[in-house]
């Protein structure tokens, strides 16, 4: 079966999109990307892109902080994404990678040049991590910061930081990695924003703790505040936070909403996954998958 991606303004077949072994993107990582989820939704048979708009809103926003302009506006964006989903006929929920990169062959690594480069893949995708619960650790290696490379704009090469820490605690017997700040605060995971319960709030760190302003995150606050009526803070976290807290939970694209039940092999609150994670991620599904009629509008209708 015929694998089609967007690249450069078109659909194409995937075996038509190379590329050089000279390319910036490669050798420098010279490039910033997202990460999109469609659900599909069996019982009405239809495919739905989440955030579309948000995403690609952000992806812009990282493409003008890395010096790299495409001519597309969000809207079209948008539609290329649901007519390639359409092409592909994905009926089965489905991660999308937008990758814009600088494509010159040219030695210097400078974003100073034009040639800017959009591709568009996507495949199936259902859970990420194989998990409902984790045991993670806090990684030795510190998160990036906004003037190193800003983990805002999802740049490329920033990814080397996600995967050091990753690498360390698989190595230690853990699911997933927390980074902390350059200060010592609590960041994120590697892909994935960061939740705590304590005392009847829901607490996560700040934008300006260097974390990604995600979407998936955004969901999860409105959805706390609209519909459990839970105060949600926004405050830097110190590590033993975690270790104290009644719940601890992830949120991203790939890792969706879930839960923490030990942090460096300290039993979080039952060690189970807590009832205002339950609660926010079977939202969230029904959120995604356009059984919500009050968030018709976070899915956009491939089908």
């Amino acid at each position: 079966m015929t694998s089609w991606v967007f690249y450069q303004g078109k659909i194409v077949p995937e075996e038509e999109v190379s590329i050089s072994i000279r390319c910036k993107a490669f050798n420098y990582g010279l490039g910033c990307f997202e990460g999109i989820r469609a659900y599909w939704d069996e019982e009405g048979q239809q495919l739905y892109g989440f955030r579309l708009k948000e995403h690609y809103e952000r992806l812009l926003e990282s493409c003008k902080a890395l010096y790299m302009d495409i001519p597309y506006t969000v809207q079209e964006l948008c539609d290329f994404t649901v007519e390639l989903l359409r092409k592909n006929n994905f009926r089965t929920t489905t991660y999308i990678r937008p990758v814009v990169y600088k494509g010159s062959n040219s030695l210097t690594p400078t974003l100073k040049d034009e040639d800017n480069r959009l591709v568009i893949y996507c495949q199936p995708l259902g859970s990420y991590s194989g998990k409902t619960e984790l045991k993670v650790a806090v990684s030795s290696w510190r998160r990036i910061t906004d003037n190193m490379v800003p983990p805002r704009t999802k740049a490329t090469g920033g990814y080397l930081n996600s995967a050091l820490a990753s690498l360390e605690v698989l190595q230690n017997g853990f699911d997933e990695a927390i980074f902390l700040t350059q200060d010592g605060k609590v960041c994120e995971g590697p892909g994935e924003n960061i939740f705590l319960v304590k005392k009847g709030k829901l607490i996560t760190p700040p934008l300006s703790d260097d974390i990604l302003e995600g979407i998936t995150r955004d969901t999860v606050m409105t959805l706390a505040r609209e519909e459990l009526g839970l105060e949600v803070v926004e405050r830097s976290v110190s590590r033993t936070e975690l270790y104290n807290a009644q719940e601890v939970f992830f949120s991203g694209t790939a890792m969706e909403v879930t839960a923490v039940v030990e942090v460096d092999r300290r039993k979080v609150g039952t060690g189970k996954e807590g009832e205002v994670c339950k609660k926010l991620r079977d939202m969230f599904f029904d959120v995604a998958t356009g059984k919500n009629e009050k968030y018709k509008g976070y899915g956009t209708a491939v089908y």
